[in-house]
C-alpha cells in the first residue's frame, strides 16, 4: 500500500488572534548540513504554526577556506557564526510566519548533525574567530562528514582491542573517524599549536545552546554516543597517553568548568535566554532554554517512536537509525549504545549510512545526461522526480546491477571511512534511471544490513519508522518497505528534528513533566503507511544476497583494493600540492 507521504504544515493564514487565551508555544532550531529551520510548535497539541529556514553563508567549507587556503581530501568545515545568523533570521522569521505574539513562546531548544564538533576558548570563543588564527584549517568547526580523521580512529580502536578497553563493545567494536576522539587526536597531531590553544571541545549543539543562555553544559546524547561517556566514565588519561603523549590532557577539554554541573538529561534546562539571544531572536529574556541534542535522536519522540522494537531511520544526506531497548547489548558495527541516550531510563542504540540523499544528489547532478536534464525542464518537474519514475516503470531486477553504497564510506556495520562505492554489472545498454534505482537499492539494502545486525544480537526490530527529507519519494519509500519486509511508518510532519527539539522545549519549560509525555501530545505519526509486497521482497532478497557477497568482499578484507585505490589517489593530491 502506497500513501502520500508529504505533509504540509499545519497553519495557514493563523494570527495570535486566532489561538486560545491561555496557549502558549516553544520554537524548535533545526542545525542541518546547510542550513538551519526554526519551527514555532504549539504546545498543547503539536500543532506547527510557522517556520522559516537560513542557508548558511559559508555551506560546508570543503576545497578552501573562507579566506583562502586549500583544504586536503576528505576534510569538510562549517563557520560557527553561520549557526547565530540562524538565531538571528530564522527564528524571527518563523515566530512572523506563525502570527503570534512572541511573548508567548515559553521556550526554545535546538538540535544539530554530530558528531559536528569546534575548539573554544573557555569563555566559548571559537578559535577561528581570532584573527590570528583565520587561516588555520583546525581552527574551525569540524562537520560530522569530515572524515580526514580515519587513521586516527583506526589507531584508537587498535589499541582500544589490544589493551582491552571496556568500553569499545558499546560502540560495537569501533569508534567512528566522525567523533571527538578521533578529530581530537588528528589536531594534536598536525596542529599542536591550536590543540593547545584548545580550551573547549565542543559539540555544535552544546555551543549554540551556550550562545543562548550564557551556560556551558554538556547533554547526555552526543556525550555518550560521540564523546565515548560509558558508565560515567571516560577513555582513562593512561589510555589516551599510549595515543599520544600530549593526548593525555583532552579529557580536561571535553569536561566542564570545575563547580559546574555534570551531563545534562534530556529535555532538561540549560538555563534562561540572556538578553543578548532574546534581542538576536525577538523571544523574552529568561524563557527556558533546553539543552542541545542529536538531530537524529531527537526526532524519535516527534514520531512517537520511543518503546523498544521501533528503529527510527531519519533519511536526508545521510541517514541515522535510532532505537529505543529495554536491555542492554552488543550490536557489532552499530555507533553507540546509551544510557538515556535517547529517553531517559532506556538504552538507546544508534547505526547509520554516512551517505544516502548525497548519493542520488550526486547522482543527480554528475553523471545524468543533458537529455535526461532537458526532458526534466520541458516537464517541470526535477531531475529526482524523472529518475524516480522511470525507474519505478521497471520489474526489480530488470537493470542487472548491484551498487555499494559507500560513497561516503561506511558508518555500520564496518565502520570504515575510507570505503568507496561500487556499482556492478554496467553495460553499453544501461540507462541513468537503472543506475539511480541501483544506488536507491543500495542504500535500503545498507539498511538491511544494520536491522539484521540488530536483530541477530538480540535487539528486535518490529517497526521501521521513517523520518527526513527522502520520506516524500513514495517509490523509495515502498522500495524500503519491500526490501527489509518491514510495515513501513512515516512521521507526521515535514520538520522531525525541529518538531523534537521543540517537544524537549516544551518539557524544559516545565509543560510536561517528561518527553513521553510530551511525545504523546505533540508528536505525530501515520503507522504502516507501507507495507511489503510479497512478490518484490522475494525479489529484492536474491538481490541482497548479491549485495552481501560485494559487502564483505569488499568491506571485511577479502580484497582491500578500495583501501588501495584511495591510497593511490591521495598520493596523487599530494605530489600534485593539492
Amino acid at each position: 500500500m502506497v500513501v502520500n507521504a508529504h505533509n504540509e504544515l499545519h497553519h495557514s493564514s493563523d494570527t495570535d488572534d486566532d489561538h486560545a487565551a491561555g496557549d502558549s508555544f516553544v520554537v524548535g532550531v533545526d542545525y542541518g548540513t546547510l542550513s538551519g529551520r526554526a519551527l514555532v510548535v504549539r504546545v498543547s497539541d503539536g500543532a506547527e504554526l510557522g517556520t522559516a529556514v537560513h542557508e548558511y553563508e559559508h555551506g560546508v567549507i570543503d576545497h578552501v577556506l573562507p579566506g583562502g587556503g586549500a583544504l586536503p581530501p576528505d576534510w569538510a568545515l562549517q563557520y560557527p557564526d553561520d549557526y547565530r545568523e540562524v538565531l538571528r533570521r530564522a527564528v524571527p522569521a518563523a515566530v512572523a510566519d506563525a502570527g503570534i505574539d512572541p511573548a508567548r513562546v515559553v521556550g526554545i531548544g535546538v538540535d544539530f548533525t554530530a558528531c559536528t564538533v569546534l575548539p573554544t576558548l573557555a569563555d566559548g570563543t571559537p578559535l577561528c574567530e581570532l584573527d590570528e588564527l583565520r587561516d588555520r584549517p583546525h581552527a574551525y568547526v569540524k562537520l560530522w562528514k569530515h572524515h580526514a580523521a580515519q587513521p586516527h580512529a583506526d589507531r584508537i580502536n587498535a589499541l582500544a582491542h589490544k589493551r582491552p578497553e571496556p568500553w569499545i563493545a558499546r560502540y560495537g567494536g569501533k569508534i567512528s573517524s566522525e567523533w571527538e576522539y578521533a578529530k581530537g587526536l588528528q589536531l594534536l597531531e598536525e596542529d599542536p599549536q591550536i590543540y593547545a590553544r584548545t580550551e573547549r571541545w565542543i559539540e555544535a549543539a552544546d555551543w549554540i545552546t551556550w550562545q543562548l543562555c550564557g551556560a556551558e553544559t554538556r547533554n547526555a546524547c552526543t556525550a555518550g554516543y560521540k564523546g565515548i561517556l560509558q558508565d560515567g566514565a571516560r577513555p582513562t588519561a593512561a589510555f589516551l597517553s599510549a595515543l599520544a603523549p600530549d593526548f593525555a590532557d583532552f579529557n580536561d577539554k571535553l569536561d566542564l568548568a570545575p563547580g559546574s554541573p555534570g551531563i545534562s538529561p534530556l529535555g532538561s534546562r540549560a538555563g534562561g535566554l540572556t538578553a543578548q539571544a532574546a534581542a538576536w531572536t525577538g523571544l523574552r529574556e529568561g524563557i527556558a532554554v533546553c539543552v542541545g541534542n542529536v538531530d537524529a535522536h531527537v526526532t524519535a519522540p516527534a514520531a512517537q517512536a520511543i518503546e523498544p522494537g521501533q528503529m527510527v531511520a531519519i533519511m536526508g544526506t545521510s541517514t541515522c537509525h535510532v532505537m529505543n531497548g529495554g536491555q542492554l547489548a552488543e550490536v557489532p558495527g552499530m555507533c553507540g549504545v546509551v544510557d538515556g541516550g535517547i529517553i531517559e531510563g532506556l538504552w538507546g542504540y544508534e547505526a547509520g549510512q554516512s551517505g544516502v540523499g548525497d548519493i542520488f544528489a550526486w547522482f543527480a547532478e554528475q553523471s545524468t545526461p543533458g537529455q535526461v536534464r532537458d526532458e526534466a525542464e520541458r516537464r517541470g518537474i526535477s531531475v529526482h522526480e524523472l529518475l524516480t519514475e522511470q525507474a519505478a516503470a521497471q520489474p526489480v531486477g530488470a537493470h542487472g546491477l548491484i551498487a555499494l553504497d559507500w560513497h561516503s564510506g561506511n558508518r555500520s556495520v564496518l565502520v570504515d571511512h575510507h570505503l568507496s562505492g561500487v556499482i556492478a554489472g554496467l553495460t553499453l545498454g544501461t540507462k541513468p534511471h537503472e543506475v539511480y534505482r541501483a544506488l536507491l537499492e543500495a542504500t535500503a539494502f545498507g539498511t538491511r544490513v544494520i536491522i539484521d545486525a540488530f536483530e541477530e544480537s538480540g535487539v528486535p526490530v518490529n517497526e521501521f519508522v521513517v523520518a527526513g527529507g527522502l520520506l516524500r519519494n513514495s517509490f523509495l519509500m515502498q522500495l524500503y518497505a519491500d526490501v527489509t519486509r518491514r510495515p513501513l511508518s512515516i512521521i507526521g510532519s515535514s520538520q522531525g528534528p525541529a518538531l523534537g527539539s521543540a517537544i524537549h522545549a516544551a518539557v524544559a519549560a516545565g509543560a510536561y513533566p517528561d518527553v513521553p509525555t510530551a511525545a504523546r501530545a505533540m508528536g505525530k505519526i501515520q503507522r504502516a503507511a507501507y507495507t511489503p509486497d510479497p512478490k518484490r521482497a522475494s525479489a529484492y532478497d536474491a538481490l541482497y544476497a548479491e549485495y552481501l557477497r560485494l559487502h564483505d568482499y569488499f568491506g571485511r578484507g577479502a580484497n582491500e583494493v578500495l583501501h588501495r585505490l584511495r591510497a593511490i589517489r591521495l598520493a596523487a593530491h599530494d605530489e600534485n600540492g593539492d
